[in-house]
């Protein structure tokens, strides 16, 4: 057999390939053959092929005695699993490379024109395929130095076929060992040690959004994120925008990035890297600026392209030559080939102390006691249906996951291999927790939720929840559009996937409470603080230049993510209605705000907009909203303008907003009111002569109707929407806008809460009902159900 079998030059590879070079190899060969002129970069190298890896076991008469050998083992029996995959790697790495196989990749090597380090990768035939990832089982070396290094390092990627990881994953996957090949890959480092590498996801892989790329990173290697060694950043890039030209990332968290893998000077291929800390600068700052992200963002939706499928992306930046390279490419194996025709929803009946929290991998809920692990060599005890609590996972605990009725860590990012694994298995888990070894113990119950948004929440206890199926394909007509009351960004890919249509109330208190947490004024004036609460300040806005743009981006963030998820159907975004008091809660607040008797009439809403105290505050919503609609071209999103008392505060808030940017009619721009005082039904028609219909806000209305203090519990009783007096309001203000042939809504609590109520604003006409996330399938059907009775 020819020496040159032994071996194959990447860009003579294809995924045609598979088998002779494995998945990984062919597809790096694929891209580079393929994609490199349109602007994808993949370091050049070669492979070995299957034919070197089945002469060098052959040769010995070790093939066989493997396959034997794992034909008897039982996996489960994690202790025989151990001894056995220990004694065929010692096999393998004691035997000496046929000297055809040697001469082939001296050859290689000598061939490649540039690069003193290497990375020596693994590529089995039966990895990175549409049905399974094989995420992580077999081993990779970087930063390997010389010709001997590399023949090295080939020997103990063959060996790595055998981890005891990989041996259990291709059981339970139902893979033949005695069909699965390996090659190793080797290529040119990538100089990601002096800057930054990651995974990108050409979906969110939690909702199985496709119209995102979703990026994590850290500083340094990559090993460090995949491995779930560090709590890396995260972002989102609309792929929409990066088709069109226009600005693409859509929101932006940063992650702890508490060390960073670099090169070592170590003597053995096992040596070559280490792991060092991050200083306060690298930790304080986002790993990729805007424009990496969108080029990294556009280099993903190439290969997605074309490979016709979602792909899970790794991906390094140069720190020599500044530029972005791919490192590899296999179909994502989880949210691509879910049912999209049935949705499955998670959700706590009670809920209890929350213990902590980090970041949710999957959407499940799950109960059990803990059961706290400190490392791998510890791994069987975990018993079946308890709570694994460690420090890391990585994929030698893949023999036991499966155990697990969820995982929580310290560290680790969402597209780990741990968490892609955990996916893969349908396991709840919750990674980058920080504290879960320190602040849990061994027989605590717990419940586990990853059904509440991107942050995974541990309680106190094992609680009661719900699992709901819905069949998405056989939603009813209803004579009315059923829109979504929506708060938290976090949670607008999911909701995205719920028969909707669009949002009819996006609360932007939500994002300034938690996503800025800052006063806007102490923001403004952020020089004049003292130095305690200035500290406090900066320290929220780490990762962005100044205190406006903080503000202003993080407004942006929240408003594009609610864009985008429902994009091109409407989402009205209610421009802030924090009282005094709440404002007050926010850092510095108490420094700026009133101490009012009454805030629930008090200083809120359109007369706070156009007062001298906070009309600069005002001018940074504006130019949010301006920015999300003009720039980033999500027109979807309208603006409501909640609790306008007076025709006076009606034209000074209409001015305010033009003079920001937000003029009425520009660009299609649909201006809405709260109709939630009786001045605003009462002057109905007055006040549609300034906005382009009105949203009903039932909570307020009730109140003011009634003279109910909706937070108090003495009067408690007597708060009902479906009051004969609070109808009477309603009916009235639907007349008014069909009256004036203009947009009428609910966007109250009311429907939600009430069917009856809900079937009665249908008959009513009303022409949209936006209802809490949680009722909109059941309200949808019971409203389908009697239209249908109706005719």
């Amino acid at each position: 057999m020819s020496k040159l079998s032994y071996v194959k030059p990447l860009h003579e590879t294809g995924m045609s390939d598979v088998g002779l070079v494995g998945g990984k190899n062919a597809s790096l060969g694929e891209m580079i053959r393929h994609l490199t002129e349109l602007g994808v970069r993949v370091p050049g190298g070669f492979a070995t092929t299957t034919d070197a890896f089945d002469l060098f076991l052959k040769g010995a008469g070790l093939d066989e005695r493997i396959h034997d050998t794992l034909e008897k083992l039982d996996v489960e029996d994690v202790h025989a699993l151990a001894r056995v995959g220990r004694e065929i790697r010692s096999a393998i790495e004691e035997l000496p490379l046929p000297e055809a196989v040697t001469s082939a990749i001296r050859e290689a090597f000598e061939a490649l024109a540039e690069g003193n380090a290497f990375a020596v990768r693994s590529s089995a035939t039966a990895e990175d395929m549409p049905e399974a990832s094989f995420a992580g089982q077999q081993e990779s070396f970087l930063n390997v130095e010389g010709l001997e290094q590399v023949l090295v390092a080939v020997k103990k990627v063959f060996a790595s076929l055998y981890n005891d990881r990989a041996i259990a994953y291709r059981v339970h996957l139902g893979f033949k060992h005695r069909e699965v090949g390996i090659s190793a890959g080797v290529q040119r480092m990538v100089r990601s040690d002096l800057a930054s590498s990651g995974v990108a996801f050409t979906l969110d892989t939690e909702s199985g959004f496709d119209k995102v790329v979703f990026i994590t990173g850290s500083y340094g290697l990559g090993e460090a994120v995949v491995q779930g060694a560090v709590n890396p950043d995260e972002f989102y890039v609309y792929k929409p925008n990066l088709e069109a030209g226009r600005p693409a990332v859509l929101s932006r968290l940063l992650g702890e990035k508490a060390t960073k893998m670099i090169y070592a000077d170590g003597d053995q291929v096992e040596e070559k890297i280490r792991s060092v800390e991050t200083t306060d600068e690298e930790r304080a700052a986002f790993i990729l600026t805007d424009d990496e992200l969108e080029e990294l963002g556009r280099q993903s939706l190439l290969i997605e392209k074309h490979y016709g499928r979602p792909m899970d992306i790794e991906w390094a930046k140069d720190g020599v030559d500044g530029q972005i390279y791919i490192v590899q490419a296999r179909p994502e194996t989880v949210k691509s080939r879910r049912d999209g025709q049935v949705l499955e929803r998670y959700r706590l009946k009670t809920r209890s102390k929350v213990l902590l929290d980090g970041r949710a991998v999957g959407q499940k809920i799950a109960s059990g006691k803990v059961r706290l692990i400190a490392d791998v060599d510890n791994m069987d005890k975990l018993v079946p249906g308890e709570v694994l609590v460690t420090d890391m996972t990585d994929p030698d605990w893949e023999p036991v996951m499966k155990r697990a009725a969820a995982i929580v860590t310290n560290r680790g990012g969402r597209t780990c291999h741990a968490a892609i694994i955990a996916r893969e298995l349908g396991v709840p888990a919750i990674v980058g927790s920080l504290e879960a070894t320190n602040l849990l113990h061994t027989g605590q119950a717990v419940t586990v939720s990853c059904a509440e948004g991107d942050t995974g929440f541990i309680y106190d206890g094992a609680l009661e929840f719900d699992v709901d199926r819905v069949a998405l394909d056989a939603m009813p007509e209803v004579p009315l559009d059923v829109t979504m009351n929506v708060g938290n960004p976090e949670r607008a890919f999911h909701f995205a996937s719920l028969p909707n249509a669009g949002v009819g109330l996006a609360r932007l208190e939500f994002v300034i409470n938690n996503m800025i947490g800052v006063h806007p004024r102490a923001l403004l004036e952020l020089d004049e603080l003292p130095a305690d609460l200035q500290e406090k300040v900066r320290e929220r806005m780490r990762g962005y230049p100044d205190p406006v743009s903080f503000y202003v981006d993080k407004l942006t963030e929240g408003i594009s993510m609610l864009g985008a998820a429902f994009h091109p159907k409407k989402v009205i975004v209610r421009l802030s209605d924090f009282k005094s008091n709440e404002y007050a809660h926010l850092l510095g607040g108490a420094r700026y705000e009133p101490n009012e008797e009454n805030p629930m009439i008090g200083f809120r809403g359109a007369s706070r907009y156009v007062s001298k105290e906070f009309s600069e505050c005002f001018a940074l919503e504006c130019q949010a909203v301006k920015r999300v609609r003009e720039e980033m071209g999500l027109d979807n999103v309208e603006v409501m303008i909640p609790f306008v008392r007076t025709l006076d505060e009606a034209r000074a808030v209409i001015e305010a907003l033009r003079a920001n940017g937000l003029e009425r009619g520009r660009d299609g721009l649909r201006l809405i009111m709260m109709c939630e005082i009786p001045s605003n039904v009462i002057l109905a028609d007055e006040f549609l002569e300034y906005f382009d219909g009105f949203s009903i806000g039932s909570n307020d209305l009730t109140q003011f109707t009634l003279a109910v203090d909706r937070d108090s519990a003495l009067v408690a009783a007597t708060f009902d929407e479906r009051n004969d007096a609070v109808k009477k309001m309603v009916h009235d203000a639907i007349l008014a806008c069909h009256k004036a042939e203009k947009y009428i809504g609910i966007c109250g609590q009311g429907p939600s809460d009430y069917p009856d109520f809900a079937k009665w604003l249908m008959d009513e006409g009303i022409d949209s009902l936006s209802l809490n996330p949680d009722t909109v399938v059941e309200t949808w059907l019971f409203l389908a159900e009697q239209a249908a009775k109706g005719k």
